[in-house]
């Protein structure tokens, strides 16, 4: 199977939507396509059937076998690409980098970097006991080893 053919395939399809952008698009040995694809604002079932149908009807499975999947991302996986965050502003996300890990508001996203927001009590300056603190923290996306949103009920 022609990687560069079906990203065209999927890049073809994903453009008649400016709110949609590919995540991850795979190739398994066996000829398994898995697409993954977001939204701005979600991703409606008719927009992964349209994807895959667009994609599916260019090939001939006479000549090649394959399976496509076109699913959205799951919540538990990390995000990937940089839209995904600027989708997530004001959520809550777990930020691991390579010497610590934060837990705060999405408050910024940009090409660059991400801003993340969050309380944290502290010793009082004079006195017992604590005072509670705004706390920020300003990340670059290269610094950045892995990013999850918390699930809040």
């Amino acid at each position: 199977m022609d990687y560069t053919k079906v990203k065209d395939l999927v890049d073809e399809a994903i453009a008649l939507n400016d709110s949609l952008f590919l995540i991850d698009l795979t190739i398994s040995a066996n000829n398994k396509i898995q697409v993954t694809v977001d939204g701005d604002k979600g991703v409606p079932l008719s927009e992964c059937i349209r994807i895959s149908r667009s994609v599916d009807g260019n090939f001939d499975r006479e000549e090649e076998d394959f399976s496509l999947e076109v699913t959205t991302p799951d919540i538990a996986h990390p995000l990937k690409v940089k839209r995904q965050y600027i989708k997530n502003i004001s959520r809550i996300l777990k930020v691991k980098t390579s010497e610590e890990e934060f837990e705060g508001t999405l408050v910024e996203a940009d090409e660059d970097k991400i801003v993340l927001n969050w309380k944290a009590r502290e010793p009082k300056p004079i006195g017992k006991g604590k005072v509670t603190v705004q706390k920020s923290v300003t990340l670059d996306y290269k610094d950045i080893k892995e990013t999850k949103v918390k699930i809040v009920f």
